[in-house]
């Protein structure tokens, strides 16, 4: 039998090293340290190694039988949608887009924004998600956005708020003096909280989200976009952010999972990366999960899990995710051709490194976080549970995190040398005011809605007329790529 774990967290500012683990460092070389230690002082790693000598005063924490690696980092999270988690379990994307875009999502209040993205936000963090991108998208007022930024700065982790609004032309939102003046007035440069444009393309050679653009390059920021989703965005608008020069570095294009080679090729060369939501797009429609494209044409990856209305809410299932559909694509190619797959591709190690460094770089915080070096701030991530048999043996390291462990073998997770878990339990957070909080933005919307049309939600019969060519509602922009063949197609 294990010793007990300590009773008590390391104190504010005590210095912290974890002794005797296997420590996935994530570094270039992808080091990988046997019965290792990592030491943490102030906000800092101040050292990865054997036997490490540590300050007088020093919080020991046992990490034999476990492994240590950075704080994971989601690079595209609906957060504000977390109080509805489950909702839309057999949704298709088409019934999402209904639900939010065109029907219910104008319902939510200041409230309600605060409610989902503090759940999401401590959710995140005790899953071992040290870093995440709020891909606020339905930000219709200023309001709303200082309720959702509330949320994530009244918790321990870091964030970008991507900023967005569904309800309007990005071309409309992006230059409104309020929401300029809120971003400028909050994005101070500190490395907790960043910020990101959140708008979609639609391929309308019109190209009204050229204002979009300009409003994110003059406020030195980079935009996220929705690419490659069937039926709302394809090749004409990357064609379009190409052909005027928008495609920059630091571009995070979400899903990419129904392009052309032409438009992987864009990105590729103009130094954009891709966020996976694989659960999402196995399961909505957006298109195949396009990591077997990505790889061929070099772009780098990064993880997510979009909205918690459907999918888990951890990047354990997205790594696990990942693996399946990309090794599920090689074997229904290889079967095709008569032919049988002897060598997976991708490999546990690269999805860890997704889940890890690949978010870092995708946001510009490589020299900050995603790996465990001497320097870095000190996001890690412990993952050890003594009273698990999953945790036992520990033979494949990176095939250990991405197929094995969970979000209950998180024990310890550390934000800039904070400790904001501790012995399987989150520290400091108020878990009973925040499950007040989401019961009553149920309970609202349902009143809202009606229990008819909120029990009908949940198992929804979408009506032909609200199939649409694309989904947002501030435009008559259609396009004829996807739904040509239909007869009722505009």
């Amino acid at each position: 039998m294990s010793d007990p774990a300590p009773t008590r967290s390391p104190a504010p500012g005590q210095p912290i090293v974890f002794r005797g683990g296997t420590v996935l460092t994530m570094d270039d070389r992808h080091t990988v340290l046997k019965d290792a230690d990592v030491l943490v002082i102030g906000d800092r790693i101040a050292g990865v190694g054997p036997e490490l000598p540590a300050p007088e005063g020093t919080f020991e924490m046992d990490a034999s039988d476990g492994i240590v690696m950075p704080g994971m980092i989601d690079t595209h999270r609906h957060m504000w949608q977390t109080a509805m988690r489950g909702y839309g379990a057999d949704w298709t994307l088409t019934q999402y887009f209904v639900w939010y875009y065109l029907e219910h999502g104008m319902k939510f209040r200041p409230e309600d924004y605060y409610a989902g993205n503090l759940v999401s936000a401590l959710d995140a963090l005790d899953a071992g998600v040290t870093t995440s991108v709020d891909w606020s998208h339905g930000l219709r007022t200023v309001d709303h956005a200082e309720a959702a930024l509330a949320a994530l700065t009244e918790t321990t982790g870091r964030w970008v708020l991507a900023y967005g609004d569904i309800f309007a032309g990005p071309w409309e939102w992006a230059v409104r003096d309020d929401v300029q003046r809120f971003i400028r007035d909050h994005n101070t440069g500190g490395d907790r909280l960043g910020f990101q444009l959140a708008f979609d393309v639609t391929g309308d050679p019109e190209f009204p989200e050229r204002a979009a653009f300009e409003a994110a390059r003059d406020l030195g920021l980079t935009v996220t976009t929705h690419a490659g989703v069937w039926g709302a965005t394809n090749d004409d608008g990357i064609r379009l952010m190409y052909d005027n020069g928008f495609m920059t570095p630091g571009t995070i294009y979400v899903h990419a999972a129904t392009l052309t080679d032409d438009s992987y090729q864009r990105i590729a060369a103009t130094g954009g990366s891709v966020s996976l939501s694989t659960e999402s797009e196995e399961s909505c429609g957006q298109g195949f999960p396009p990591s077997w494209a990505l790889r061929s044409f070099g772009i780098p990856m990064s993880l997510s899990v979009d909205t918690s209305v459907w999918f888990s809410s951890d990047l354990f299932a997205a790594m696990r995710a990942t693996l399946g559909a990309d090794r599920a694509h090689e074997h229904m190619i290889a079967h095709a051709a008569g032919q049988t797959v002897t060598n997976h591709a991708l490999r546990a190690e690269q999805v860890v490194d997704m889940a890890t460094r690949g978010g870092a770089k995708a946001l510009g915080l490589d020299s900050v976080v995603g790996s465990l070096e001497a320097g870095k701030k000190a996001d890690v991530v412990l993952i050890k549970n003594d009273d698990s048999p999953t945790m036992f043996p520990i033979v494949n390291p990176y095939g250990h995190v991405a197929l094995q462990a969970g979000r209950g073998d998180v024990d310890t997770v550390l934000v800039d040398g904070q400790v904001v878990k501790f012995a399987h339990k989150l520290v400091g957070a108020d878990l009973t005011r925040a499950k007040r909080l989401a019961e009553e933005t149920v309970v609202y919307l349902a009143d809202a809605l009606g229990d008819e049309v909120w029990v009908k939600g949940m198992n929804p019969e979408i009506p032909v007329s609200k199939v649409l060519d694309n989904p947002y509602m501030y435009t008559d922009y259609a396009s004829q790529t996807t739904h040509a063949a239909r007869p009722h197609a505009r």
